[in-house]
């Protein structure tokens, strides 16, 4: 009776123990500066969008995050995951099982012959019976097989969860995109309207100049022709406004035109905004979504990999049961009794016709395609920021030269006025310079809205809309600024 009990000892001892597991490491080469970074301010990444100091953004975003459907799926799918990893969990205790059971039975042994149709049965006494107890079943997890493939699961249930992240960071960004494009758009109708009445007034001009004999059918039909093709572009304006509100009505979990009420009047672009942040390459590791991510889908490989070696390793099982049975037959007293089991078992892969090593060569190219593509995955988030400052740069850079250019043509407006009450210039070259003042109006809003659109993309790249606990945390080393890449325990 006691001579399993060393056995269960020993195996309890070994099942700490992983033999599959190794560390593997897939390193990274961190550039220690951006090549193209325009600053170096503390930023609040975690709400950004604040920065721009405009309520109804701020108004469309809390709707965002509490309605957007692309989130709740995101968040379902983090409950799965988190779910399924609870179930590989459970595979590393006992299996514990209630039975119980009863019946009655009576057997006919055969009819006789009798005076009467039916003849007589003659049948054996009734016998009543009841059983219960529980069962109980433990695969011992001594090479780990049973602990890695629990902690490919969790792997997988924080990959949902940064998964999550990064649909939250793209809805950031997507309603903030939307709303600057509508505003700047906005500023544009009404530049475009005014263009629009200027070359009405112009029309006029040249009308009454033809008559006059002082200008040609040419001259007219010229003047007509710009008319109507600025007028052509009022409608183009008025679909793009609509098509964002559209999109921002489905961002906020609405229908397509629930926010025209809200956003249909002009409003002006916001003139502040978020510093540009000062994070370093290393940086990236801790706050970017995807590169989490990445480095959760490593660790799952790594974990499944260890778990498929570990299955060419042997497996024991404890079992165990008790319980009663009770059984009455006839008027007999009731006969009760209990009953136990103990037993261990063995079991070791012999033959499975080459089935178990090409599962391990399976996970080995798993593993290296999940350690490629974090590298890649890095390598990709850096060229998304660099390009994030390239492109904020160069719309900061034109927003100032067309500002410049914007003021020259109000100071030629203003010229053009005074030479006209002089008598120098007549009404057309007044006009000319308001057309002129227009079309750099027009220039000036696609850049001031170029200049906060790509500040919402370097926000973007660098994964701003969340905050990182030391909880959540898997990393120690990357929170420290160090670059460890991301250790895994497999077996190669």
């Amino acid at each position: 009776m006691n001579a399993w009990v060393p056995g269960l000892v020993l195996a309890l001892l070994l099942a700490g123990c992983t033999p599959t597991r190794v560390d593997e490491r897939a390193p990274l080469a961190l550039p220690d500066h951006w090549r193209h970074a325009a600053g170096t301010a503390a930023a609040d990444l975690a709400s950004w969008w604040q920065g721009f100091r405009d309520p109804q953004l701020d108004g469309l975003i809390a709707q965002a995050l509490a309605a957007n459907h692309d989130l709740k799926i995101a968040a379902a799918r983090g409950r799965e995951a988190r779910a399924l990893a609870e179930s590989a969990e459970s595979a590393l205790y006992p299996g514990i099982d209630l039975f119980a059971g009863g019946g009655r039975d009576q057997r006919i042994d055969r009819v006789i012959p009798a005076p009467t149709a039916q003849g007589i049965a003659l049948t054996s006494p009734v016998a009543d019976s009841v059983s219960g107890g529980v069962t109980a079943r433990w695969d011992l997890d001594l090479f780990g097989a049973n602990h890695l493939r629990a902690e490919a699961a969790l792997a997988r249930s924080v990959g949902a969860e940064e998964a999550l992240r990064m649909t939250r960071v793209a809805l950031l960004s997507q309603v903030a995109d939307a709303y600057l494009e509508l505003r700047g758009i906005q500023r544009q109708s009404e530049i475009l309207r005014q263009s629009i009445q200027v070359e009405q007034r112009r029309l006029v001009v040249v009308q009454a100049f033809h008559h006059a004999g002082l200008a040609t059918r040419l001259d007219l039909d010229r003047q007509e022709a710009r008319l109507r093709g600025t007028e052509a572009a009022m409608p183009s304006q008025d679909q793009a406004a609509a098509a964002l509100i559209h999109r921002l009505g489905i961002l906020t979990g609405t229908v397509p035109g629930e926010l025209e009420s809200r956003l249909n009047a002009p409003a002006p672009l916001p003139q502040a905004g978020p510093p540009i942040p000062g994070l370093l390459p290393g940086d990236l590791l801790a706050q970017r979504p995807d590169l989490r991510l990445a480095q959760a889908r490593l660790g799952a490989a790594a974990a499944e990999l260890g778990a498929a070696r570990a299955d060419l390793l042997p497996k024991i099982v404890l079992s165990a049961g008790g319980g009663y049975g009770a059984l009455a037959l006839g008027g007999f007293p009731s006969l009760v009794e209990g009953v136990y089991a103990l037993g261990s078992g063995l079991a070791a892969p012999l033959f499975h016709g080459g089935r178990l090593r090409a599962h391990i060569a399976a996970a080995d190219a798993r593993l290296e395609q999940a350690g490629a593509d974090y590298e890649k995955t890095f390598l990709l988030a850096l060229e998304d920021v660099e390009n994030a400052f390239v492109a904020h740069q160069a719309a900061l850079a034109r927003r100032e030269q067309l500002a410049q250019a914007a003021a020259a043509a109000e100071r030629a407006q203003a010229a053009a006025h005074a030479f006209q009450q002089r008598g120098l210039t007549d009404l057309l070259g007044v006009l000319d310079a308001q057309r002129a003042t227009l079309e750099a109006e027009d220039r000036l809003a696609q850049a001031e809205t170029a200049a906060v659109t790509t500040l919402v993309g370097l926000y973007r790249a660098f994964g701003g809309g969340w905050v990182a606990d030391a909880a959540a945390s898997r990393n120690p080393e990357v929170d420290a600024g160090k670059n460890p890449g991301y250790s895994v325990a497999v077996a190669r």
